[in-house]
């Protein structure tokens, strides 16, 4: 199976640190946080990986080539006008298989892959996305669900309370790139609401998750990783 991750963000929240180099370059520790990425991916036989790019793209190129030194094969699909994040996966369709990994190029995670796909294919879904529950869901897209099924999906409510937020970590069907409109198209402001009651799921994770799209997630999970270093 392939995966592909979505890169192509500007990082607005996390400047200055993304002033010069792509929010999927931002060190954690030692390394880019996409590395992180790739590295989770590889461990788990993902090894033809794609990326969405937009945003200083040529960093990212640059750094992992063809993918050969980290053990695994790289392709790249850059966008010319930005799609959103479910566009730009659409973009890369020729790419994809009849189903797929997407993880966001922010996420810094632990999750069993295996375990993932296996939910996603027990549960007969189009659309899996991987959910995790915070005390604090303040600028996540947030969900409810029953048996597995999603119920409700609101991205970024105005009330932050304790409850399951989206990882943006997904397996999808193929067929569900049907449904994308050719252009700009969002996951959480437009696709998932749409397939509530329509084939969605949610798998619960409580493997470690953080995204780094805020400066003060991005320090925290520095802390994070820095501990568990010295533990280890």
């Amino acid at each position: 199976m392939k995966a592909i991750i979505m890169a192509g963000g500007f990082g607005t929240r996390l400047r200055p640190l993304t002033n010069e180099i792509p929010k999927p370059m931002i060190p954690i520790i030692d390394k880019p946080i996409m590395l992180y990425i790739v590295e989770l991916l590889k461990n788990y036989g993902y090894t033809e990986i794609g990326a969405t790019l937009s945003y200083k793209p040529e960093m990212i190129i640059d750094y992992f080539k063809d993918g050969s030194d980290f053990g695994v094969k790289m392709s790249y699909f850059v966008e010319t006008t930005p799609l959103g994040t479910a566009g730009s996966i659409k973009n890369a369709a020729d790419f994809l298989g009849d189903n797929f990994l997407v993880v966001s190029g922010d996420a810094f995670t632990d999750i069993d892959l295996n375990e993932f796909a296996a939910y996603h294919f027990s549960h007969n879904a189009l659309f899996t996305l991987a959910c995790k529950r915070l005390d604090d869901t303040a600028g996540f897209g947030v969900l409810t669900e029953e048996g597995g099924a999603v119920t409700k999906f609101i991205e970024k409510p105005e009330v932050s309370r304790p409850g399951l937020v989206n990882t943006g970590i997904y397996m999808i069907d193929k067929r569900v790139l049907d449904l994308i409109p050719d252009g700009f198209y969002d996951f959480g402001k437009a696709l998932l609401p749409a397939l509530v009651g329509n084939g969605l799921f949610a798998y619960k994770t409580d493997r470690d998750w953080s995204d780094i799209g805020s400066l003060t997630s991005y320090y925290s999970t520095n802390y994070f990783v820095a501990s568990q270093m010295a533990v280890n």
